[in-house]
């Protein structure tokens, strides 16, 4: 993990994991099968609205890390909900998966020339994602420091 912390730094982290997220945003609407967009499938949206907890925990992190400021209770929240969310995207890269692996099922059927491609390629942005997000929370804790509440409570002056 170490090696992977000192390549990406955490701006290039923070970089990369919005640029990702926003091409698995445009894909969520990708119809592998039939080469399409799909934007009046309520099942499309839920992926981008579950991201915007994603956007706003890496505006956390970069807002910490910018004003070297300590954890707080809001963002612990954010990263246990973002927890949550980590399963839902290993759900989908194993769903890609499964469709790519599904690609013989349906070889008498007209699949477009770009399943495989593209298939691979959503295929790597979800691994990436996943990494990504693993890496941002060792730079959480790295730069920004561990959730220690018994720290944070003692600081806070209750007559300021």
């Amino acid at each position: 993990m170490k090696l992977i912390t000192r390549l990406l730094s955490w701006k290039s982290c923070l970089i990369l994991s919005v640029s990702v997220l926003l091409l698995l945003n445009i894909f969520s609407f990708y119809g592998l099968y039939t080469n399409k967009f799909y934007f009046f499938k309520f099942d499309n949206y839920i992926f981008p609205l579950l991201t915007l907890v994603h956007f706003t925990y890496l505006y956390a992190v970069w807002f910490k890390i910018k004003e070297e400021e300590i954890t707080d209770p809001q963002m612990r929240n954010l990263e246990f909900t973002l927890y949550v969310i980590l399963v839902l995207y290993v759900y989908k890269l194993f769903e890609t998966i499964s469709i790519l692996l599904s690609y013989s099922d349906f070889e008498s059927h007209v699949i477009p020339a770009t399943f495989i491609p593209i298939g691979t390629f959503i295929t790597f942005l979800y691994v990436m994602l996943l990494v990504l997000t693993l890496v941002t929370f060792k730079h959480r804790k790295d730069k920004i420091g561990a959730y220690n509440f018994n720290k944070i409570n003692d600081e806070i002056d209750s007559w300021d």
